[in-house]
């Protein structure tokens, strides 16, 4: 039988030659992902109640990145009880060193064919490496946890084929987007979403990430990109593996819920208006908007590639005045890359204030949050209603490189205006 990518991942996981779409199965889980907002301080008391340990410690990773600087007395107790729950289980502790969507790739835990939980909704970015990879709640993961098992129904693929070559100034966040203003944010059923085509295949590791991150905005229970050479130089380059990964990839003929194809080639720079990424438009089409902070910061948005694009249009320039541009990291290993090779310098020269490498304003965390009727254009992937600071603060989405043009011209601006010598292509 010709099978998707999702379906042969699943029948693999539940011991089945193959998984039929709407057919409810039981997967062994190779990989539980927690953090320390909906982690330790949610599941220990409901795995003490039960009165069991975990399933199996070396397959479980922890990642601190919600509550981190631990800037509030909130916060600074939830770390602490983060870091015991680590030593007493023992299992891998990453405390701090990035947001857990990139760190979990980057320190080579990840690798095609495996199935995987997260304790967090953009937890499809594992999609990008041909891995099985979705969010599930406290209670469900205390299930993993005890079990190593979870059941789930076999979904159907919705394919999405990115034909062409994105155009300099355009990246995978306005592939998303565009898709969120046609699709809709539940364009995705909550079925397995897969990103197929020329355009996909000559994405970087760190903007395909992007693309499965923001299969949750589609409303997809998954994100998926099928492994390829790209994919396993960049395993065996954070000292992981992509094991046999040939063979991992929809087979023609296979039954596909939905079919969309979208011409990169013709795709200009999008921003998506306050409050719903489905409110997305060309650049070139946004009103006349003045903001006070440019955010260009997480998991969607401030790995090293967008940085370094966002540095391209920066340079040389100054903010416009009245601007504030701030900038949270992803993680520390992208931070430290960066700023090796003078991308940190260049961002701090232009006025940039560089934040935590952690969630924090994405998700509302901290001190630092959005202030009343602040405006924001931000890389974030979401938009919504005082996500990240004040019910009365509006953001506007785009990608990092328009976010840093934005921040020079004092208004949404189109990064295209900016770029010289292909600067800002990722």
């Amino acid at each position: 039988m010709a099978s998707t990518l999702a379906q042969k991942i699943i029948a693999r996981a539940a011991g089945l030659e193959t998984a039929r779409v709407g057919e409810v199965v039981t997967v062994r889980v190779d990989l539980a992902m927690i953090h320390d907002s909906g982690g330790p301080r949610r599941v220990e008391p409901i795995l003490k109640e039960l009165g069991v340990g975990l399933f199996d410690a070396s397959r479980v990773v922890l990642i601190s990145d919600h509550f981190v600087p631990g800037d509030t007395d909130e916060g600074a107790r939830i770390l602490e009880l983060t870091r015991q729950w680590a030593r007493e289980r023992k299992v891998a502790f990453h405390d701090g060193e990035g947001i857990c969507h990139v760190v979990l790739p980057e320190r080579g835990h990840l690798k095609p064919g495996m199935l995987v939980v997260g304790g967090d909704s953009h937890s499809p970015t594992g999609g990008a490496f041909g891995a099985y990879m979705f969010g599930i709640g406290a209670t469900e993961m205390a299930g993993v946890l005890a079990t190593g098992e979870i059941w789930l129904k076999v979904p159907g693929t919705i394919l999405i084929e990115c034909q062409g070559r994105l155009s300099p100034g355009v990246l995978a966040k306005d592939i998303m987007l565009a898709l969120c203003g046609r699709l809709g944010m539940d364009g995705g059923q909550y079925q397995a979403v897969e990103y197929t085509g020329e355009a996909i295949a000559a994405l970087s590791m760190q903007e395909r990430m992007t693309l499965s991150n923001m299969a949750a905005e589609l409303g997809g229970q998954a994100g998926l990109i099928a492994p390829d050479e790209t994919t396993a130089a960049y395993l065996e380059g954070v000292g992981g593996s992509a094991g046999d990964w040939r063979g991992l990839a929809t087979d023609p003929g296979a039954e596909l819920a939905a079919h969309h194809v979208l011409d990169a080639s013709a795709l200009a720079p999008q921003v998506a208006a306050p409050h719903s990424p489905a409110n997305a438009m060309p650049v070139t089409e946004a009103p006349e908007t003045p903001f006070d902070v440019a955010y260009i910061g997480a998991c969607t948005g401030a790995k090293y590639e967008d940085l370094k694009g966002a540095a391209a249009i920066l340079r040389g320039h100054k903010l416009a005045p009245g601007v504030a541009l701030k900038i949270a990291p992803a993680s520390m290993r992208d931070q430290q890359r960066a700023a090796s090779e003078g991308i940190m310098a260049v961002l701090e020269e232009a006025g940039a204030q560089i934040l935590p490498n952690a969630c924090g304003i994405c998700a509302g965390y901290g001190l630092d949050r959005l202030g009343e009727d602040v405006t924001c254009v931000s890389s974030t992937a979401r938009n919504f209603q005082g996500r990240m600071g004040a019910a009365s603060s509006k953001v506007w989405l785009a990608s990092p490189l328009t976010v840093a043009a934005s921040a020079i011209a004092g208004r949404i601006a189109d990064p295209r205006e900016f770029l010289r010598d292909g600067a800002g292509t990722a």
